[in-house]
């Protein structure tokens, strides 16, 4: 019989060899289907963490594993994010995009991610505006602050759909604004959105729009009857000259006097 420190020597190494061969069979889970310039790893609660920070990429990477959980992609040269950009990741919690040059969400660039994206940052772009239609039904809690916000009328639609960080609230700041007004440069979106109406020039716009397509439409219908009662006119006094070229006959200069009267 073997002495009792052998068998924990044997344990011990046959424990290591377990774990080893555990952590081997991870990374080769982790480095199947990874993208070129990308570091995958094994996520603590299942799926795969996609490091592709700070690697000069100017778009988003294809193919990327379907069991991504985080991915990252701060650090880079994206300018756009294209529509279904993200499509096929449905395990996909977490979003980094931060410190890139992006300057346009395409509609639908991330609609795909509604059912399960948690967190998105988009801090540190190129960002004017926002087109609701990139984020679809995407409640993930976001994060905008550096960026060179447009403070207009889409903004001001587009910001309540959102899920905004409260922390970051301060750091959405108007670079400029549309109508132009001093107040909101510099000044935090929230505060700009709450002390001004930024689509009120809009709407005068499309009240005066409106206006002048009814007066388009009231001339029109005054043309259309003053064509029609001058056309009548015409006819009625047609039929008068045809009346007088008539032989007189008992009646007729009754009737004629009485066509007469009524042109």
């Amino acid at each position: 019989m073997l002495p009792l420190g052998i068998w924990r020597y044997v344990a011990t190494l046959l424990w290591l060899h377990t774990i080893g061969s555990q952590h081997t069979v991870g990374l080769e889970q982790a480095t199947i289907g990874c993208p070129e310039s990308c570091y995958c790893s094994a996520s603590s609660n299942g799926g795969l963490v996609v490091r592709c920070s700070n690697v000069k990429l100017s778009e988003v990477p294809q193919n990327l594993p379907n069991t991504t959980r985080r991915l990252y992609l701060d650090y880079n040269l994206l300018v756009t994010v294209p529509a279904d950009a993200f499509q096929g990741l449905p395990l996909l919690t977490e979003l980094d995009l931060s410190y890139n040059k992006i300057t346009r969400l395409e509609p639908g660039s991330l609609r795909e991610l509604a059912a399960s994206l948690k967190s998105l940052d988009l801090s540190s772009n190129m960002l004017q505006s926002l087109d609701p239609e990139a984020f679809g039904d995407v409640a993930a809690q976001a994060n905008l602050t550096n960026n060179p916000w447009l403070c207009d009328c889409q903004l001001q639609e587009a910001m309540p759909k959102l899920n905004l960080d409260p922390s970051s609230l301060a750091g959405v700041v108007c670079r400029t604004s549309q109508p132009e007004d001093p107040r909101a440069v510099g000044e935090p979106f929230v505060f700009v959105a709450e002390d001004l109406d930024l689509c009120a020039g809009l709407k005068k716009t499309t009240d005066v729009a409106m206006l002048v397509t009814m007066f388009g439409w009231f001339a029109m219908v005054m043309s259309y009857v003053l064509y029609y009662v001058r056309h009548n006119q015409e006819d009625a006094r047609r039929h008068l000259k045809y009346l007088k070229t008539l032989p007189n006959r008992p009646g007729r200069d009754d009737e004629s006097s009485t066509v007469s009267t009524m042109v």
